[in-house]
């Protein structure tokens, strides 16, 4: 049986030469699951994949929640009791099983000199140089976010996983990563409000045992696709941004965030502990 405990708890401590803005991810307790189970899913803010903080339960941030499996598709109520998931869900369906979220839309008032380091970071040279010879000092941006990840409950079924989920900004994968094996290829789709994305910047990690973190910069091509490699046992998460000039006079620009997790094992028998993902221990 193939078993990955993946609870978020410890700093990781990631070296890396670029800073980002901040990012939310869904992690779910078990990447792997028997029909039936109950699951419970973490939120979580990070940056480069270094954990910042365990969010808890606040439906006033949330704007949509759901799990699908094929034409199974359903809104699930989110846990409103525990302060240390933001939802529990049941496996009720063989196959791989989508968990999405969407948060409201939240508007920022950033400093001159800190927007123009975020839009440099980000590679947004397009809009930093704008930035910098304007004169505006204050700059209202408004982040909306859109999270996924991808668990397997027995079977390796598609059951549609490489379909639209109708999210504003999203990756999709077009390969099946619980399927594949050492050095296989996976191909992911970015799209912008249903749109491929040519020249998208998509952050690639890879948190192996014990907790060592990978980190790649990939690029889509002009059919918005990105292609990358299953290299190592672990967690796996894909994160791009996307930023243009606010059409109302409510911001100065709108910035959409996607990050999409899921695992990848190839051995028959993992390690049974948190610590050994290096993901520590919630509970």
């Amino acid at each position: 049986m193939k078993y990955i405990y993946c609870c978020l708890f410890s700093l990781l401590f990631l070296t890396v030469q670029e800073a980002c803005a901040q990012d939310y991810m869904l992690v779910p307790q078990h990447f792997y699951l028997h029909k039936g189970d109950e699951l419970k899913v973490h939120l979580f803010s990070a940056n480069q994949f270094v954990i910042q903080d365990r969010l808890n339960f606040d439906p006033a941030k949330i704007d949509k929640f759901n799990i699908s499996a094929g034409s199974k598709k359903s809104d699930k109520d989110i846990a409103t009791k525990s302060s240390d998931t933001i939802a529990t869900v049941t496996a009720e369906k063989d196959g791989l099983n989508m968990i999405t979220m969407t948060r409201k839309p939240v508007i920022d008032d950033v400093e001159r000199e800190d927007f123009t380091r975020e839009l440099d970071d980000e590679g947004l040279t397009q809009y930093s140089e704008k930035v910098k010879n304007g004169s505006k000092d204050i700059f209202r941006e408004r982040f909306t976010w859109y999270l996924k990840t991808l668990v397997k409950v027995d079977k390796e079924s598609a059951n549609d996983f490489n379909k639209s989920q109708d999210q504003d900004y999203e990756i999709i994968l077009k390969d099946n990563p619980y399927k594949g094996n050492y050095g296989d290829d996976i191909i992911g789709l970015v799209n912008f409000k249903g749109k491929p994305v040519v020249n998208a910047v998509v952050v690639f990690y890879i948190k192996s045992h014990g907790g060592n973190v990978f980190v790649q910069k990939l690029s889509t091509d002009k059919a918005g696709q990105i292609y990358f490699k299953l290299s190592r046992e672990g967690v796996y998460m894909l994160r791009s941004l996307h930023m243009e000039p606010s059409k109302d006079k409510s911001a100065d620009y709108d910035t959409w965030l996607t990050t999409y997790t899921f695992a990848f094992v190839s051995s028959n028998e993992m390690p049974n502990t948190y610590k050994e993902f290096g993901f520590g221990n919630i509970h």
